[in-house]
């Protein structure tokens, strides 16, 4: 009985652990970027105190993290700019971008 009991229980909890969301790894995020309104892959609040990620807007060689060039055709990410909920924080910089761990 204890046995079904948990089992109840396991089965019942199962599905919320299943849509949890993972923390993004803002290292990965590089490279070409194009702003949207819908359909985004990420969710961004753009901040000035301590961000997840340091953004440098570059014209070429956008190739480590930190480091994007905003496009508007054949991006490696599409961002949308949320003031809530976001999945990961930014602050754009001059210097030093990248990940703020």
């Amino acid at each position: 009985m204890k046995k079904l009991a948990v089992l109840l229980v396991a089965a019942l909890l199962l599905p919320f652990g299943a849509y949890a969301k993972t923390k993004v790894d803002v290292a990965k995020i590089y490279g070409n970027i194009k702003v949207v309104n819908s359909g985004a892959d990420y969710k961004v609040k753009v901040v000035n105190s301590f961000p997840d990620l340091k953004v440098k807007v570059v014209t070429s060689s956008a190739n480590s993290p930190g480091k994007w060039r905003m496009v508007t055709a054949s991006p490696d990410y599409k961002i949308q700019f949320v003031n809530a909920f976001p999945d990961f924080t930014i602050k754009y910089v001059d210097s030093f971008p990248g990940p703020t761990q």
